[in-house]
This record gives structure tokens, C-alpha cells and sequence, in this order.
């Protein structure tokens, strides 16, 4: 379970740059998923050994300043309520602003760490300039030019010591599904079917994690533990409707699972805010389940309906397509056991273990058989495969010119893992590595 650090602050001020600043090392690595970077809002960034959840509130926001003006203190509740550590950015150039001010007034009563940045300070006169800045009343502030990148390693050094020490989870590893989706999609219903009315509920564990409950479950002779974020109402006066708002609150939800049910209204389609929680899930290498909920309210379906819906969200989920796909409607429990069956399987997936010698015996036939295109004349050779020791499957394949395999040939043995071993619902990664 990670920390969240939330960055806030007027439009312009350079968040984003900070923001793609401070997740670009990690991602570059961790992050060599092809076409993933539709949302950039949020991302993870490590330092000293510490990793933490990064989220950049100002590219929630479309629309102009005056827009911005009411939308952000209701941000900046949400990253009070929300995240373990608050950066403050505002900018030398236009000095203190009202807006600036208005968010160091929230600022000022909360107890969580706030970090006040101030950018754009690239020279010796502006860095005299800033000096204005503790007039905001959060004490000392940090220089920094987020272009270029300097002042930002004592910024972080101060932000790591300040973020809580984690907890240690509990002994039980007992794994965890989290439902998560947008706001009124039916996810209390679907947790409330599920538990409700049914004998085989356990009991309650209080939720590890501050703000989704924990309820331990027992069905097909398997326990795992429903992690719910719906049924907390937070006291923030959010309207329900901020992309935001629902991002934010799967973040910690989809960090501390290890399959993720993605629930959708069918009436309104798989659209940009689910997107965003599948694309959250799949680069943080979770299991993943998505589930059509109130399909029993779609007029006209013809036979052929339900085949074409999926096809659409497949569409949407390209390259990871190998993902289940279960029509539910929590409203008559049609297929909710289903749905929970399903998670099962994708959990197994999650955590199958591979012998090296079945993976070479069934993996290097379909190499030979078709080998990696030449590149520049050079010919790959793929020795050896093996999976590597990771709590999701990851496989390491060795030849002598890693550097040449090119992203269609991966996707091409991704999908031959599949098809020999069974992943579905699960992300896949292959690297390459010299011999």
C-alpha cells in the first residue's frame, strides 16, 4: 500500500511539467506499455528506494479560469481528504494571486505535510522575488525551476520524511477484490447483493486502508477480502459528478488489490472516466474483471447486441484485450456469483507460477517456428525463456540482441503466453534480456 501525494494549484503555475518531471524516470522503466498514456494525470514516482502515487489535480480541470475558480477549492478539499501530502505550487512570475491565497487559507487548517513550491525561480533576482511567498503563511517554501529540474531533490528529500510510515499488512494475505468504477454505476448495489441477503458473509474486518471498507468473504470455498470504496461518503461537498473525484478514489482502491472489478452502467457505455480506471488498473498490473451492469435496461436488444457491446468496449481496450467480459444486472442478482467466479479465476491467473522447463519446452518451438523479424540485417536468437519472480506474470526471454526486438514481435509472444498458459484478465509483461 503506497502513499498519495496530491499536487494543487492555480492553472500555469507548471504542475504538469513538475508532474511528468517527477514520474518520468519511473515510468520510462516500469511503464514500457504501448499506447498507455492516455491519462496523465496520475502516475507513480519513486525516490531514495521510497515509491509513492503521484496526482496532478489541474488536468482534472477543462474549461477556462473562471471555470477553474470555482473548481478548485472543491480539488483542493478532495486532496486534503484524499492524499497523505500536499505540494503547493505557485509561480515567481505572477507573484500571489487571490486564488493562491484562497488555497493557502484551506491549506493553513489542515494537519496533513504541505509542501509550498514556488517555480519558475531559474535566477538570482527571482529567487529575491520568491521571498514574498511566506506571506501565505505555510512557512518555509521550496524554490524550484520544474523545467529544468532544479531545487526539486531537496523538495523530495523533505516530502519523503514526511509522508507516513506505512503500515504493515496484516498476516492474512488474503487476496483482495477491489469494486471499483464511476460514481452510481452500482457498486454498492452489486457489494450489498453480494453480502446483503447471504449466510456466507464471515464478518466484517475494519478496512486496513482509511477509506474503503474491508469485508471478508467466502464463496466456492475460496476467502478473499470485497474491498468497497463505494459506500463511503466522504464529508467533502464533491459533486458526484468530478472525473476527479472517481479517479481519486479508485487510485487507492486499485493499489491495494489484486483484482480489479470494473463496473460500468450499460446504458451509459464504456466511456472516458471507466477508461481511465481500466488503463489505472492495467498499468498498475492488476487482474482485471468488467462488469456490464442494468443491462436488463437497454430497449431494443436484439440477439446480436450483446456480442456487438463487447466488441465496442474491446475495441476500447486494445492492445489487453484478453479481458472477461460479464453481463450482470445486480437489480435481479443475474450472474453476480458469476462475476465473483470469474474474479476467482483471474486471481489464479494473477499468481500462477510456470516451471522454467514447460516454459521453454512449449515456448521455444513457436520462437523457432517463427522468429524474431531481422532488424538491420541482424538475425535475434532466443536462447533461453524463464518467468520472473514477481507477484504478477512477468517473463524474461534471453538472446543475444535484446536491443532489436521490436513491439509487435512482444506483443506476439504475449499473446502466445496466453493462448498456451491461460492470463486472461491479467497483464502480461515480456522483456528481453542479453544471455
Amino acid at each position: 500500500m503506497g502513499n498519495i501525494v496530491a499536487i494543487v494549484g492555480r492553472p500555469n503555475v507548471g504542475k504538469s511539467t513538475f508532474f511528468n518531471r517527477l514520474i518520468q524516470r519511473r515510468e520510462a522503466i516500469v511503464d514500457a506499455v504501448s499506447g498507455v498514456t492516455r491519462d496523465r494525470h496520475y502516475g507513480k514516482s519513486d525516490w531514495n528506494g521510497q515509491t509513492f502515487s503521484l496526482i496532478d489535480t489541474g488536468g482534472y480541470v477543462k474549461g477556462s479560469d473562471d471555470v477553474f475558480e470555482a473548481e478548485i477549492d472543491k480539488q483542493v478539499e478532495l486532496a486534503i481528504d484524499e492524499a497523505d501530502a500536499i505540494i503547493f505550487m505557485v509561480d515567481v512570475e505572477s507573484g500571489i494571486t487571490g486564488m493562491d491565497e484562497d488555497v493557502a487559507t484551506l491549506l493553513r487548517k489542515i494537519e496533513k505535510p504541505v509542501f509550498l513550491v514556488v517555480n519558475k525561480v531559474d535566477n538570482a533576482k527571482r529567487l529575491e522575488n520568491a521571498v514574498e511567498f511566506y506571506s501565505l503563511g505555510l512557512g518555509d517554501y521550496f524554490p524550484i525551476a520544474s523545467t529544468s529540474g532544479s531545487g526539486t531533490g531537496e523538495l523530495l528529500d523533505a516530502l519523503i520524511k514526511a509522508l507516513p510510515e506505512l503500515e504493515d499488512e496484516e498476516e492474512t494475505e488474503l487476496p483482495r477484490f477491489a469494486v471499483v468504477g464511476r460514481p452510481n454505476a452500482g457498486k454498492s448495489s452489486f457489494i450489498n447483493a453480494l453480502i446483503g441477503e447471504d449466510r456466507y458473509i464471515v464478518h466484517d474486518v475494519a478496512g486496513t486502508t482509511r477509506d474503503s471498507i474491508d469485508t471478508k468473504y467466502d464463496r466456492f470455498g475460496f476467502e478473499f477480502n470485497l474491498v468497497d470504496t463505494a459506500g463511503i461518503r466522504r464529508k467533502s461537498k464533491v459533486k458526484e459528478d468530478l472525473e476527479f473525484y472517481s479517479v481519486m478514489r479508485s487510485v487507492r482502491a486499485i493499489e491495494n488489490s489484486d483484482v480489479c472489478l470494473i463496473i460500468l452502467d450499460a446504458t451509459r457505455g464504456f466511456d472516458g472516466q471507466v477508461q481511465n480506471i481500466f488503463w489505472l488498473a492495467q498499468r498498475n498490473r492488476k487482474g482485471i474483471v468488467i462488469l456490464v451492469n442494468k443491462w436488463d435496461l437497454l430497449e431494443d436488444k436484439e440477439t446480436n447486441t450483446l456480442k456487438e457491446y463487447e466488441k465496442v468496449i474491446r475495441r476500447e481496450i486494445e492492445p489487453f484485450t484478453d479481458v472477461p467480459i460479464v453481463f450482470i444486472s445486480v437489480l435481479t442478482k443475474q450472474r453476480i456469483f458469476k462475476a465473483i467466479e470469474t474474479a476467482v479465476e483471474v486471481y489464479k491467473n494473477r499468481s500462477k507460477k510456470i516451471k522454467t522447463s514447460e516454459l521453454n519446452e512449449r515456448m521455444l518451438p513457436i520462437i523457432e517456428h517463427y522468429p524474431p523479424p531481422a532488424w538491420k540485417g541482424k538475425y535475434v536468437k532466443i536462447k533461453f525463456c524463464m518467468q520472473l519472480p514477481t507477484p504478477q506474470p512477468q517473463f524474461a526471454f534471453f538472446c543475444n540482441l535484446p536491443q532489436y526486438v521490436r513491439e509487435p514481435y512482444k506483443r506476439y509472444l504475449e499473446n502466445k503466453l496466453r493462448e498456451e498458459f491461460d492470463f486472461k484478465g491479467v497483464p502480461v509483461s515480456v522483456y528481453f534480456r542479453k544471455k
